[in-house]
């Protein structure tokens, strides 16, 4: 499963054909900060079917509170999936891999910003959390997907 972290906003020039692929051979799951309204509108321009969208507005709270990633797991459960089976994948080291950490989800780091000094808008996470994987971009993770499955 590919637990992705979503925001509202255009789509990067990657993500729609990149999470086209994952479908292919993942469930995509997304945890987003914003409202299920507001999501409905970036999943518009993202033209693929997630199996669950988790958002603020169901739970109640904002990542990186623990209550998110509780309700996001609490859920998973009801798709026949575990902690075990969750790649959390996200730019925030903030938001999401330092909670992602205290889970003990596996993670994947898109630093998009890899370029540029800093992290942009998002806060600094203190300690550096672990990431298992760190790509630039989607596309860069589904490069290697493909070298590592030879997957088309």
């Amino acid at each position: 499963m590919f637990s992705c972290a979503s925001d509202v906003g255009p789509a990067f020039p990657d993500t729609v054909a990149a999470l086209a692929y994952l479908k292919r051979h993942f469930r995509l799951v997304v945890l987003s900060n914003v409202d299920m309204a507001s999501f409905a509108a970036t999943n518009a321009r993202l033209q693929v079917a997630f199996d669950a969208v988790y958002t603020a507005e169901d739970i109640g709270s904002y990542k990186p509170s623990h209550r998110n990633f509780e309700y996001m797991l609490e859920h998973l459960h009801d798709l026949g999936l575990s902690a075990r089976d969750v790649l959390h994948t996200a730019e925030s080291l903030f938001h999401d891999h330092v909670p992602a950490n205290a889970f003990g989800l596996a993670s994947c780091w898109i630093a998009r910003r890899y370029a540029r000094p800093g992290l942009g808008a998002t806060m600094e996470p203190g300690a550096m959390p672990n990431v298992n994987f760190r790509f630039d971009s989607l596309a860069d993770l589904v490069t290697a997907h493909r070298a590592e499955t030879g997957a088309a």
